[in-house]
């Protein structure tokens, strides 16, 4: 939804209350999921997964939460704006997409086995253990793409994979900003300078969630189930507001543009 305010910012689109209305199903299917999730659909769901010889349960089961909002949204917009919606507002519909495809690789495909995926994390796993050396934070050591961690609570070895180094949040944000890109009457190269700038925060975006995790086991705890509640909130809660924040900072910077060219 965040996505689609950035994007609708500056459009003047008149939408009729009966599209409105017309939504309203969709979103009170997609209620009744999130509650049916508490009481048995969930464990129905992880259930099902031994008859697909799924790996990871949990990128199983979150899977179908994309999938659910995925299909909601594009209904929605597609209510709403009719096949402009392409034009009008990809990049949510982009993002909860690809985030669904990402983790059913995950699911179907995990730790290692995506080979071409996994090509870049033991340099950034080498990467923020001389970060961590550089400011005295404890000892550290990267072999290929573990690292061995020692700090204030104990020792701890982290293996990194690729979803957990953020390359999916390459991924994902290299559809979402092509498509954003796309629909702007801006100059290529400037596209190109907006999705390469984007492309450089998103890798260090990242680096900044691998050294969180890493600071965690540090300083915080090495206690696994403490650590796994944390990585498994520490993406998205920085990657997110990275992602609308520059979407929304492209938005504002060349609508002011365009408006003094005008001027």
């Amino acid at each position: 939804m965040a996505f689609i305010v950035a994007e609708l910012i500056g459009i003047k689109t008149i939408v009729s209350q009966k599209r409105v209305i017309a939504t309203i199903p969709f979103a009170a299917a997609v209620f009744a999921y999130l509650i049916a999730l508490d009481h048995g659909l969930r464990q129905y769901i992880q259930d099902g997964a031994q008859y697909y010889n799924v790996n990871l349960i949990h990128s199983w089961t979150w899977l179908w939460d994309f999938v659910i909002m995925g299909a909601f949204v594009i209904a929605a917009v597609t209510i709403l704006f009719g096949k402009r919606w392409i034009r009008i507002a990809p990049a949510g519909p982009i993002f909860l997409c690809g985030s669904a495809i990402i983790l059913s690789l995950d699911a179907f495909f995990p730790y290692d086995t995506l080979g071409p995926l996994q090509y870049i994390v033991p340099y950034l796993v080498k990467a923020n253990v001389e970060i961590i050396k550089f400011f005295d934070l404890g000892t550290a050591i990267a072999r290929n793409n573990l690292m061995f961690l020692k700090g204030d609570h104990g020792s701890m070895a982290l293996q990194v994979f690729w979803p957990s180094a953020g390359v999916h949040s390459v991924i994902i944000y290299s559809l979402v900003m092509m498509a954003f890109l796309l629909k702007m009457n801006i100059a290529p190269k400037r596209k190109a300078m907006y999705f390469a700038i984007g492309i450089a925060g998103t890798i260090f975006v990242n680096m900044i969630r691998i050294f969180s995790l890493s600071l965690f086991v540090l300083k915080v705890s090495t206690n696994p189930v403490e650590f796994e509640e944390f990585h498994g909130i520490a993406g998205e809660i920085m990657f997110l507001p990275w992602l609308f924040a520059y979407l929304f900072a492209v938005t504002v910077i060349e609508t002011k543009r365009i408006k003094k060219m005008a001027a």
